[in-house]
């Protein structure tokens, strides 16, 4: 990634001699093509930033209309695309992970940076905040195109726990994401063999185990939450890491209960008469095929029996 040059910095800072000392630090050699805009409270750094664009703001703590956490939620407010480095008179870690959570990119001891680290430090801010929106809109993408596609999909962390539904899954599952978050994949896509009802293998745990793409075997079922059942059939691959060891993995599914449907009905068509519904000819020698088939397999003997019904 480029470096992106800072011009223009927003100094949030109502200590005069707090203020007067960073000022200073801007007349290092690396920093004197910045323009260093300072304001005393909230409220001039939001009338400042209605009309003009800041590369990074530096925001102390202790203001006259915002402390602590606020003072960071509502600059953020206020120019949520801006790079933000909060001020501190305290080397309080607590404070610092809150602050970085709640959207500053760095966390500043007053009196420990020193004036020739400063612009570093600033552009490291610039460049985490820009790392910060690339990687927000690649999932923004990513989200988006798995909500359009027409497959389910699903994705679980190493243990098998749920991470991911997109829309179409949490429709044939009936599980919200938030619902089913952090629970065992087993909880929410609850599948079993049509004929036999027996429980299908956890395709996610084959695909981690086997450290390549699988299948579900025919005709499985899923069963929803509310006890409805629909029929699917999907591909399970792990994710890995770069390493290239297993991190999770993920599944894409999709109800093909009315192409099971059809396919029935047009087995059913071939093997039976369309205007009586009994089986006909092609049925008759399938089924003779595989009595002799097995009378051979076990010895034993088997009859036809031929009626002819006249007038029929």
């Amino acid at each position: 990634m480029s470096e992106k040059s800072i011009k223009t910095v927003l100094l949030i800072e109502d200590n005069p001699g707090d203020a007067r000392l960073l000022r200073e630090m801007f007349h290092e050699p690396d920093a004197q093509q910045v323009e260093l805009v300072h304001v005393e409270c909230m409220g001039d750094a939001a009338k400042y930033l209605a009309t003009h664009v800041a590369d990074i703001i530096l925001l102390d703590l202790g203001l006259p209309d915002a402390q602590g956490l606020d003072a960071v939620r509502r600059a953020r407010a206020i120019a949520p695309h801006t790079p933000l480095a909060v001020l501190s008179g305290m080397d309080d870690e607590s404070m610092a992970v809150q602050a970085l959570q709640v959207g500053a990119q760095d966390y500043l001891i007053k009196g420990q940076v020193e004036p020739h680290e400063l612009m570093r430090v600033l552009r490291y801010a610039v460049e985490r905040k820009l790392i910060e929106e690339t990687l927000f809109a690649e999932k923004e993408r990513a989200q988006a195109t798995l909500d359009c596609i027409g497959d389910a999909v699903i994705c679980t962390d190493i243990a098998g726990n749920i991470t991911f539904l997109n829309v179409i899954a949490e429709k044939m599952t009936g599980w919200t994401l938030q619902e089913a978050n952090g629970r065992p994949m087993v909880e929410a896509f609850h599948i079993v063999d049509a004929a036999s009802r027996e429980i299908t293998p956890n395709p996610m745990e084959r695909a981690m185990d086997r450290n390549r793409v699988g299948h579900l075997p025919s005709n499985c079922v899923l069963i929803r939450r509310d006890g409805s059942e629909i029929s699917i059939e999907d591909s399970a691959s792990p994710i890995h890491d770069r390493a290239g060891n297993p991190t999770g993995a993920v599944i894409v599914f999709r109800d093909v209960s009315v192409a099971r449907e059809m396919a029935l009905q047009m087995a059913h068509s071939a093997e039976h008469d369309f205007l009586t519904g009994l089986p006909n000819r092609l049925l008759l020698n399938d089924r003779i095929s595989q009595a002799i088939a097995m009378a051979r397999r076990h010895q034993y003997q088997i009859a036809v029996l031929f009626l002819d019904l006249d007038g029929f």
